[in-house]
């Protein structure tokens, strides 16, 4: 476990694919911290964009970190829900932040995939708000390109959570 922590505020990535149980954690996260929590789904949903446009999607996503350095720089401590599937883009935020004096946690929600799945679809049949229509396919599309972190990686944080057990939707 890294301690680089000199700031009271620290930064939480969520990680996980969709349906993992992130926006769960997030606000309960969020209320018992307390936190600033910064969801791209929530914000590209309210601002009418599709949540499937990918340059929409990086530009809110870029304007949402620099918002969240400010805040860490306030000494907030901040929750992103990004998902993120690569370990360039953890190591990028967790360096950053690191460099501020913040403490970062990571939290992986490891759900098995055909529970990922019933989540999605069952999510998609209620017409969730924030989400979008995620089929099977695109799921697997989705976790080819998911890339877990290992034992190495999460102790490179100053903490992070165990996977959640499958089904609790932690």
């Amino acid at each position: 476990m890294h301690q680089s922590k000199d700031r009271p505020g620290r930064l939480i990535l969520l990680c996980g694919l969709p349906g993992a149980g992130k926006t769960t954690l997030a606000r309960r996260l969020a209320a018992d911290l307390p936190a600033v929590r910064l969801c791209p789904d929530e914000w590209m949903a309210g601002l009418g964009i599709d949540l499937f446009d990918e340059q929409a999607r990086d530009l809110l996503e870029r304007q949402l970190w620099r918002h969240a350095r400010e805040l860490l720089a306030l000494d907030q401590s901040v929750i992103l829900e990004y998902g993120f599937w690569t370990r360039g883009e953890r190591d990028e935020k967790r360096l950053a932040a690191q460099a501020l004096g913040v403490g970062v946690e990571l939290h992986y929600l490891d759900v098995p995939f055909e529970e990922l799945c019933r989540r999605v679809e069952a999510r998609t049949a209620e017409g969730a708000a924030h989400t979008a229509p995620i089929t099977r396919e695109l799921m697997t599309r989705y976790a080819a390109l998911f890339e877990a972190p290992d034992a190495g990686e999460l102790a490179l944080f100053d903490d992070h959570a165990d996977p959640p057990a499958p089904g609790t939707g932690r």
